[in-house]
Formats: C-alpha cells, structure tokens, sequence
C-alpha cells in the first residue's frame, strides 16, 4: 500500500474508521529524525497489507497535532479499532513498528 497522507478532511474516515490499524506517523519536512522516520515508515507501507500507514504534516495539519497532543515530532501514533494503542516521539526501527503493529 502506498503511504496516506492525512488531514483534517480525511482523518476521521481512514484512521478512526479504518478496518486495519493504522501506523499515523507525525512530522514536518524540515525535522531531521522525521527525515531519518520517512523511508522506515513508507518501506512498511509498501511491504505490509495487514494494516495501513499515514502521515500527518504538522505545519499543514495543526489543528490535528493539536487535537492529538502532538508536541514533539517525529511522532508516531497507532490507532486499532478507533482507539490509540500506542503515541510516542522519536524514531523507531522497523522490527520496532511491526511488534507494535500485531
């Protein structure tokens, strides 16, 4: 699956709404980690089809990062069933993501 990227207009149906969880990464293209978090998280979401992958640009997207205490970046947020399992900031290795994604 390609990579989804995320709004205001869109969140609710493919993150609250989704049938598969959902790896929401946080970021802004100019943050270093965020740029170290990128390839990690699009080459899971070209590999995997058990759950999807979005991100969401905090300088477009402020009102989301607000509504969802994003205060640092790169965070990463995974949402299953519409509720959050899991929000933390920094950058995370693959092996890392896919335990969180089971």
């Amino acid at each position: 699956m390609e990579v989804i990227k995320l709004t205001k207009e869109n969140f609710e149906n493919e993150v609250k709404k989704s049938d598969k969880p959902i790896l929401v990464d946080f970021y802004a293209d100019w943050c270093g980690p965020c740029q170290m978090q990128g390839p990690i998280v699009e080459k899971l979401a070209k590999e995997n089809d058990s759950f999807k992958v979005g991100k969401v640009n905090v300088d477009e997207q402020q009102e989301l990062a607000m509504e969802y205490g994003v205060m640092s970046i790169p965070t990463l947020m995974v949402v299953k069933n519409g509720e959050i399992t899991y929000k933390e900031t920094g950058v995370l290795q693959e092996n890392a993501i896919l335990d969180l994604m089971k």
